[in-house]
């Protein structure tokens, strides 16, 4: 069985979102273009949101929704034309306004790790533009993840910086 790149089986998390490449996606080097990479881990994002109660309900509700203020990404496999990925979200962190995530996309058949998506995340309300508290059930439910994906090993991905390192 394949394996996450922190050697965790795939299916140790959940799966929050899956997508199929489309022929739109695909660049001028045959292989999807990293636009799409982004789309498709903000649509996983979109799928956490819901699970927690941040969905578009206490949007409309609340005028609470979130933005995202950092984000990194590592392109590990080329995905082409057709192939499903799936994506593996992990509360890395979280407290009372910030949530710090990484999602993990396998491709294919063969569950390869295609790409990773680290992203520093910000609650806000939406008139005053301002960050503002989770509601404690959110936060309740996102600190109950992060315990859960504390016993993972962390990825390796986790924190990179981008740099060329000088010989000496």
């Amino acid at each position: 069985m394949p394996h996450g790149p922190t050697g965790e089986p795939p299916e140790a998390l959940p799966i929050l979102h899956r997508e199929t490449v489309q022929p739109d996606w695909i660049d001028y080097n045959g292989h999807m273009n990293l636009a799409y990479y982004v789309l498709v881990f903000d649509h996983a994002t979109d799928a956490l949101q819901d699970v927690v109660g941040l969905d578009a309900a206490y949007r409309a509700a609340t005028g609470g929704s979130v933005f995202v203020v950092e984000a990194h990404l590592t392109y590990d496999s080329e995905v082409h034309l057709g192939e499903e990925m799936r994506v593996h979200p992990r509360v890395m962190d979280v407290d009372n306004k910030r949530l710090h995530l990484f999602h993990e996309m396998f491709a294919g058949d063969d569950d390869r790790l295609a790409a990773t998506n680290e992203l520093m995340i910000l609650h806000v309300d939406l008139k005053s533009r301002r960050a503002a508290p989770f509601p404690a059930p959110v936060l309740a439910h996102l600190e109950r993840l992060k315990m859960a994906h504390a016993a993972l090993p962390p990825p390796p991905q986790i924190g990179r910086r981008i740099i060329i390192k000088k010989k000496v």
